[in-house]
C-alpha cells in the first residue's frame, strides 16, 4: 500500500509521492522560544516524529527541517517583563524545547536553523519581492501586497474581502491594504535590530520559514507541517511570498490537531498550560509520549491526568508481555517483523489508533502463547511487538530510553530487586505476617509491579499483562 497523507491544500486524502525517488523533504514550524514547552507545544515534534520514522523505516531517506524562532514580539516583550536581554531569554527556552523533545524521544532534525542566523537570505527573499511588484518598503517596514497574490486565501479557505486587518500591524495607516502582513519590522528604541537596504530593523514572523525552508530544502521541497492553528495567518503567508518569487514551495501541507483543556486550546494566557518538566514527574517520559501519540495526529487531544495514567495503564500491558517473554524465552534473537496490518494502518494517513490496536492484539496472542507453553509463537509475537514499537519510538529498550553507557538497560537491576521483594514476602508469609506481606505487594503496586500467585509460585510484571 502507498503511503496516504492528509493534504490541507486539497482537503483530501492524497496519495504521497516525494519530489525525488527515495528521498523526502520536511519541514517542520518549530517552538517560537519564548516560554518552556507544555505538553500542547509538543505534540507537533512527537507527530511528525512518527512521520518521519515511518519514512524511515519504508526505505526513505529523510531530510527534516525543524526552525527556532528565535526573535518576535512576544519574546521582545517577554524579555522586557523579566529584566533581561532578549537572547537571554530566547537562549534558556531553547534549551527547554531541546531537553523535551530529548526526553520524548524525538529523533534530532537534521537541520534546526535559528530566524536571526539567516537575516541575508531574509533580504534578498525581500529585494525579489519589491522588485516583483509583491512587495514594497514604507518607513522602514516592508509589506507583502496580498491584492498581488491571487491565490491568497486558498490554504485556509478565507476570501481576503472576509479577511480582519493583519494582526502583526494592524492600524498601520502607510500600508496599501489592512490585510498587508509585515516581512519586515523597522527598528524601535530599545530593540535589537539588522542592518537592510530599507533601515535597521527585525524579520516579520513569516518569511523567515520561506528563507529557511528555502535554504535547507530548496524552491520546491515535499513536507511543510505545523498544528492547525498555524495555518492561518502563518503558513497562508509562508505560501504567498514563497510562490510570488517562482517556487512550487511545499507540497503536501500536513497538520496536527491541538491539545485543549476544558475544550480551549492549550495556552499560557488561558493560564491552563502543563510543562513537560512537571507532566514528567508524574508519568514516564515514554508513557507520556505513548499518550500523545496514540490519537490520530488530526483528532485533538482533551487532555486529563485521568486520560493520561489510563493511556499509560496501557502502555505498561505492552512492557508487561516484553517482560514477561525476555524472562521466559530462550535468549535469542527474535525476528522484528511489522504484521501488514500495522504497516496498513500507518499508511492510511498515519493511522496509529488502528497500528496501536495492532499492537495490543499481538501482545494479547503473545501473552496467550506464553501459558500455553508456546515459545515460537510467543516470540514471533515479541519479535513484532518491538518492530512496531520502534516505528512509533517506542521501543523500551532502544534510544533513548536506556543508556548506552549502562549497558543494555537496568532491567537485570530491577529484576534482581523485585526477586529479593518477592522473597522477603514470602518469608513473611511463611511466619504469617500477612500485615508485613500485604505491604510490601503495596509497595511493589505503588511502583508500577504487580504480583500474580499461583500454584507454582509468583509472577511479576509491570501493569497487568494478562491475554
Amino acid at each position: 500500500m502507498t503511503l496516504r497523507l492528509h493534504d490541507t491544500a486539497t482537503r483530501a486524502v492524497r496519495d504521497f509521492t516525494p519530489l525525488v525517488p527515495g528521498h523526502v523533504s520536511m519541514y517542520l514550524c518549530g517552538a517560537t522560544v519564548q516560554a518552556p514547552p507544555h505538553v500542547g507545544h509538543i505534540r507537533s515534534g512527537i507527530n511528525f516524529d512518527v512521520l518521519g520514522r515511518w519514512l524511515v523505516a519504508t526505505g526513505y531517506q529523510v531530510t527534516f527541517c525543524r526552525n527556532v524562532t528565535d526573535i518576535d514580539d512576544k519574546i521582545l516583550a517577554k524579555a522586557v517583563a523579566e529584566g533581561r536581554p532578549w537572547w537571554a531569554v530566547t537562549t534558556e527556552y531553547e534549551t527547554a524545547f531541546a531537553w523535551a523533545y530529548d526526553v520524548l524521544g524525538c529523533v534530532r532534525p537534521t537541520v534546526e536553523p535559528r530566524a536571526t542566523g539567516h537575516v541575508p537570505e531574509m533580504i534578498e527573499l525581500m529585494h525579489s519581492l519589491i522588485a516583483s511588484g509583491h512587495a514594497y518598503a514604507a518607513d522602514g517596514d516592508v509589506y507583502f501586497d496580498v491584492r498581488s497574490y491571487d491565490s491568497y486565501g486558498a490554504l485556509s479557505g478565507q476570501r481576503p474581502d472576509d479577511m480582519l486587518p493583519a494582526g502583526d500591524s494592524a492600524g498601520h495607516a502607510r500600508k496599501r491594504d489592512p490585510r498587508d502582513f509585515a516581512l519586515w519590522k523597522g527598528a524601535k528604541p530599545g530593540e535589537p535590530s539588522w542592518q537592510t537596504p530599507w533601515g535597521p530593523g527585525r524579520p516579520g514572523w513569516h518569511l523567515e520559514c520561506s528563507a529557511m525552508a528555502g535554504k535547507y530544502l530548496g524552491d520546491a521541497f515535499d513536507i511543510h507541517g505545523g498544528g492547525l492553528d498555524l495555518i492561518f495567518p502563518h503558513h497562508e503567508n509562508e505560501i504567498a511570498q514563497s510562490r510570488c518569487l517562482g517556487g512550487d514551495f511545499a507540497r503536501y501541507w500536513v497538520h496536527n490537531a491541538l491539545v485543549t483543556t476544558s475544550g480551549e486550546k492549550m495556552s499560557k494566557s488561558l493560564g491552563n498550560s502543563l510543562l513537560v518538566r512537571e507532566v514528567v514527574q508524574r508519568v514516564r517520559p515514554i508513557e507520556l509520549r505513548y499518550y500523545l501519540a496514540a490519537a490520530h495526529y488530526r483528532s485533538v487531544i482533551e487532555f486529563s491526568f485521568d486520560a493520561l495514567e489510563e493511556n499509560a495503564t496501557g502502555f505498561r500491558r505492552i512492557e508487561g508481555f516484553l517482560d514477561r517473554a525476555r524472562r521466559e524465552l530462550p535468549a535469542t534473537d527474535d525476528a522484528l517483523v511489522r504484521p501488514a496490518e500495522f504497516d496498513a494502518a500507518m499508511d492510511d494517513d498515519l493511522g496509529v489508533p488502528q497500528a496501536l490496536g495492532v499492537i495490543h492484539d499481538t501482545v494479547r496472542m503473545g501473552n496467550a502463547a506464553l501459558a500455553a507453553g508456546d515459545q515460537a509463537g510467543a516470540g514471533q509475537a515479541h519479535g513484532a511487538v518491538l518492530a512496531m514499537l520502534d516505528v512509533l519510538g517506542l521501543n523500551p529498550y532502544a534510544a533513548p530510553w536506556v543508556s548506552p553507557d549502562a549497558g543494555e538497560d537496568l532491567r537485570p537491576v530491577v529484576e534482581r530487586l523485585v526477586a529479593e521483594q518477592i522473597a522477603a514476602r514470602e518469608k513473611a508469609r511463611s511466619d504469617k505476617d500477612f500485615a508485613a506481606a500485604d505491604a510490601i505487594r503495596d509497595r511493589l503496586a505503588a511502583a508500577g509491579i504487580e504480583l500474580t500467585d499461583n500454584p507454582t509460585g509468583t509472577r511479576w510484571s509491570i501493569g497487568s499483562e494478562r491475554p
